[in-house]
């Protein structure tokens, strides 16, 4: 078996480098930097990202992203880049913005730099793109050819979003640890194309003892808008370490439930994280995990506000019938619930959904 360990080519960390921007930008070619930058983070922070090129006088090309990481999407801009003589993809803001970024680098043989303006997911550092379809439904994933040449993350952007966007980055690096470690017990092919080493395991692990030591500090410090030292070493667990741990350490149930989530569209107001923490969750319960374990996860999601019951999803009534559309995705043969080493049911799959929804009703009645 084949070990494979993939990674970016830099991890940038600190405050105000999105001032900074031409410093890591610049140098990557004869063309200009083609920027694709979220709509909001435009209207807010435009003037910081384009300072640093128009201080030195460099070109550049400012343009601002849709509203949805699709094939329709991308191939908007990959027409674009054609069009002109670009060096570098730069993608400035949320996840589907990076992915889309990543897709067009992908799709104009560029590479590519990300710069995520909150910590919500691990979709940075990877050599994947998430590609959805224009209605949001989960479509397909895009392996790419390589990682980012760089991910740089400016903690002061992140400390100023909104805390909902970091907690669900916790969300999605929460799956990190449980994922990589079905996956590597079944000796599953990863992302980056080989089983999980231990390098690949051991971050996972850790990205899992940061999230449980310093989350909550870290959640109560980014609602007060402040930078400390729990901040730091979320951020870079729910980027760097969940990153690096996701693609070469395995996805499994979590994600794959995820992306059967997007058949219920009473869910689309979730954000992706809180939806995989929902997936972790349930992932744990086909495993039959201790229910200590069980309800120590439940117990941390339900302190960053996010969903471990149909209630909190904001689904209460929903049927055994949307969730088998749930499962049938989850269990789709190009999904990853094949990863988690033993058959599992559509109807098994339901049926961990509505257990999990009773043991944290449960909690909360205990916890009262």
């Amino acid at each position: 078996m084949i070990r494979i360990f993939n990674a970016p080519g830099k991890y940038i960390q600190g405050p105000g480098l999105i001032k900074k921007l031409e410093q890591y930008t610049a140098n990557t070619g004869n063309g200009k930097p083609y920027l694709l930058v979220d709509s909001f983070i435009a209207q807010s922070y435009k003037s910081d990202i384009v300072s640093s090129y128009e201080e030195k006088n460099i070109a550049y090309h400012f343009e601002e992203f849709g509203s949805e990481s699709s094939q329709t999407e991308v191939q908007k801009h990959v027409d674009k880049v054609q069009q002109d003589n670009y060096s570098v993809i730069v993608g400035i803001g949320g996840g589907k913005t990076i992915d889309t970024a990543k897709a067009i680098a992908h799709h104009t043989n560029l590479p590519v730099y990300v710069v995520p303006t909150a910590a919500s997911t691990d979709a940075p550092t990877s050599a994947l793109s998430v590609i959805y379809k224009e209605n949001g439904e989960f479509d397909h994933y895009l392996y790419l050819r390589e990682n980012p040449s760089a991910v740089i993350m400016d903690e002061e952007l992140i400390v100023n979003a909104p805390v909902r966007l970091f907690r669900a980055g916790m969300g999605d690096a929460l799956a990190t640890y449980y994922e990589a470690d079905a996956a590597g017990r079944s000796y599953s092919t990863t992302v980056a194309g080989g089983v999980a080493g231990q390098a690949a395991m051991s971050l996972a692990r850790l990205c899992l003892r940061i999230l449980l030591e310093d989350g909550i500090k870290a959640s109560k410090a980014v609602e007060a808008q402040v930078l400390t030292k729990a901040v730091s070493n979320v951020i870079e667990a729910n980027t760097l370490l969940s990153g690096l741990g996701f693609e070469s350490g395995g996805l499994a149930g979590a994600h794959a439930i995820h992306n059967g989530m997007t058949a219920i569209r009473e869910l689309d107001d979730l954000l992706h994280g809180e939806k995989v923490a929902f997936g972790t969750l349930t992932q744990m319960v086909l495993e039959n995990r201790p229910l200590d374990e069980i309800d120590e996860i439940i117990e941390f999601c339900q302190e960053l506000g996010l969903p471990t019951n149909f209630e909190e999803l904001g689904i209460p009534d929903v049927t055994k019938e949307q969730l088998m559309e749930v499962a049938k995705i989850a269990n789709g043969e190009n999904d990853t619930m094949s990863a988690m080493g033993f058959a599992v049911r559509d109807e098994d799959i339901v049926a961990a959904m509505f257990s999990l929804d009773s043991l944290s009703k449960d909690l909360d009645w205990t916890l009262e």
